[in-house]
């Protein structure tokens, strides 16, 4: 079919949204139903540990389960904060700061019945940690272990205690707690006393491919039908523990939909109620149609990693200084993004307790820009070229190419010559955690994948230690910088909040002064809903709570 050049942008929405009526069938015989795009290509793991980045943790891991410890998503104007889960309270030892008891919330449990407890505790912690435990699953360590890099061990001490361990005093530790998700043991037996395979390691595998078709946790909203790539149906759990959070709506159905323009026709159409991220060129007949939007700054960063192993172009603090200065924030903010973004100078702004006092001011600069890349030998004759490799669409990676294709032209005018590697989202984060120097880089020299920046170990850390690179962790580009790992351990070993801050602040400045990323963007978590969805607080966090959400039928 032929398009004419002069064809409105209505239009083309209005084609898209017939052929999303098509591929999405309608969901009936219930009572009330919320259905929502989500920006992944596929759904999110659902055994426990889900994969998709924040995203799965959004949509599989805090609906169906719970940690430890959560994160405070009952407000849009404070800032989320780390707040009791499955545990009730927890204390450092003070004679040994790599000793933690944490006492457990009574009375919970598992979707199929079967009780939490601090056998379940354990039984979790060694699904990720210990490879001779029957459960231990590998492929569920990378986007768990990494994210609670010093937890090595759990121990029952009561029913309702446990005491966990660190190898390093780690003031950390509660907060990396809220990404360690409970899933039922008693489930995942069954499942493996049901389980053919040559032996233990292969019953395993098949008891948690099981249990991913059939999952059980503790959390307010239960699985009741999965489609791999095409849908995933969650109930309420009428049983939750915590009632204020028991779901208002019977029904939640997860729809991959990772183009922008599909997902706005789909809610256009009437075929979900909901979409994360909706196309910023379709913001005006949104609202002219009655649609709801919500925004929210969240501790969120769009950024280049720059790999520093030998021989990358990023080595030169020259070149990376004139990167930063290079790209017009607010214009990209302004025009291709409308609006729906908060300019990134750092991994956090001025205000923020762990901001500090950088002396590199991260601002639009184009001729210090030039002037520092003459200085390094490169001009309008001789330029220096550079790889990415982003992704197409995925968690919190708002619009990557559009907004590549934008730094590749602001760049080029400060003599760079950036060359974009474009793959799928999932393999981009799983190549993330491989590092620059391994063969799925595909030659590039920095990464484009977003982070979150809720907790020092998340926000910093992870990047900024040495010892965090490949395989442990995300330092994608093998940071070795002894000023940065000397600050980590200072922050890390400082359990008052205050004089903690402070050495956070210290490391922020001086990651900025180092130009240590490409700072771009802060997220706002754009989404657009049906007018007849009711009750949505949008906190300023990665994640929201699904539970006090209402639709009219």
């Amino acid at each position: 079919m032929l398009i004419k050049t002069n064809t409105t942008r209505a239009a083309l929405i209005a084609l898209l949204a017939l052929g999303a009526a098509a591929a999405w069938p309608r969901v009936a015989n219930a009572e009330t139903v919320l259905r929502i795009g989500m920006t992944a290509a596929d759904i999110p793991r659902t055994l426990g540990q889900p994969d998709q980045g924040f995203e799965g943790n959004r949509f599989t891991g805090v609906t169906m389960y719970d940690a430890l410890t959560g994160w405070d998503l009952s407000s849009a104007e404070k800032a989320s904060v780390v707040i009791p889960g499955l545990a009730t309270e927890w204390k450092v030892d003070d004679a040994d700061k790599t000793k933690w008891v944490f006492k457990l919330r009574p009375g919970v449990t598992f979707h199929d019945g079967s009780p939490f407890n601090a056998d379940a505790v354990v039984w979790n912690v060694e699904k990720v940690l210990k490879q001779d435990a029957p459960q231990f699953d590998a492929s569920q360590v990378g986007v768990t272990a990494s994210r609670m890099p010093t937890l090595v061990s759990a121990k029952k001490i009561d029913d309702m205690t446990v005491e966990l361990t660190t190898k390093e005093p780690d003031s950390f530790l509660p907060i990396n707690l809220t990404n360690l998700f409970m899933a039922s043991p008693a489930k995942w037996q069954s499942f493996y006393d049901k389980a053919e395979g040559a032996d233990a390691k292969a019953k395993a595998q098949a008891a948690w491919t099981a249990f991913a078709k059939d999952a059980s946790g503790t959390g307010p909203w239960k699985m009741s039908s999965f489609t791999p790539r095409e849908r995933l149906e969650l109930v309420k759990n009428a049983s939750y523990w915590d009632k204020a959070r028991v779901p208002k709506v019977d029904k939640m159905v997860l729809l991959p939909m990772p183009e922008a323009n599909a997902r706005t026709a789909a809610l256009l159409s009437g075929q979900v109620d909901w979409v994360e991220a909706p196309a910023p060129d379709a913001l005006p007949e949104l609202k002219q149609r009655g649609f709801k939007l919500y925004a929210n700054e969240q501790p969120h960063v769009w950024p280049w990693q720059f790999s520093r192993i030998e021989g990358s172009p990023w080595n030169d603090i020259r070149v990376r200084k004139a990167a930063n200065l290079c790209i017009d924030r607010e214009g990209l903010r302004d025009g291709l993004l409308a609006g729906l973004m908060v300019p990134a100078t750092g991994t956090f702004e001025p205000g923020h307790p762990w901001r500090g006092n950088p002396s590199f001011q991260i601002k639009y600069d184009k001729p210090a820009a030039q002037k520092l890349m003459q200085e390094a030998g490169f001009g309008p004759g001789k330029k220096l070229t550079v790889k990415i490799q982003t992704s197409a669409s995925g968690s919190g990676q708002m619009l990557p190419l559009p907004m590549n294709e934008y730094l590749q032209q602001a760049l080029a005018e400060c003599y760079f010559d950036v060359q974009l590697d474009v793959i799928e989202w999932n393999t981009l984060f799983t190549n993330w955690r491989r590092g620059a120097k391994d063969p799925s880089a595909n030659g590039s020299n920095a990464t484009n994948v977003t982070y979150a920046a809720m907790d020092p170990f998340f926000a910093l850390v992870r990047f900024l230690q040495s010892g965090m690179a490949p395989p442990v962790s995300n330092n994608w580009g093998f940071i070795n910088n002894p000023k940065f790992d000397e600050l980590v351990k200072k922050a890390r070993q400082t359990f008052e909040p205050a004089a903690r801050d402070a050495a956070l602040a210290e490391l922020h400045a001086a990651s900025v002064d180092d130009a240590a990323f490409l700072y771009v963007a802060h997220d706002v978590g754009p989404r657009a809903m049906s007018p007849k969805v009711t009750g949505v607080i949008q906190p300023k966090s990665w994640f929201i709570d699904f539970s006090p959400i209402s639709i009219t039928p």
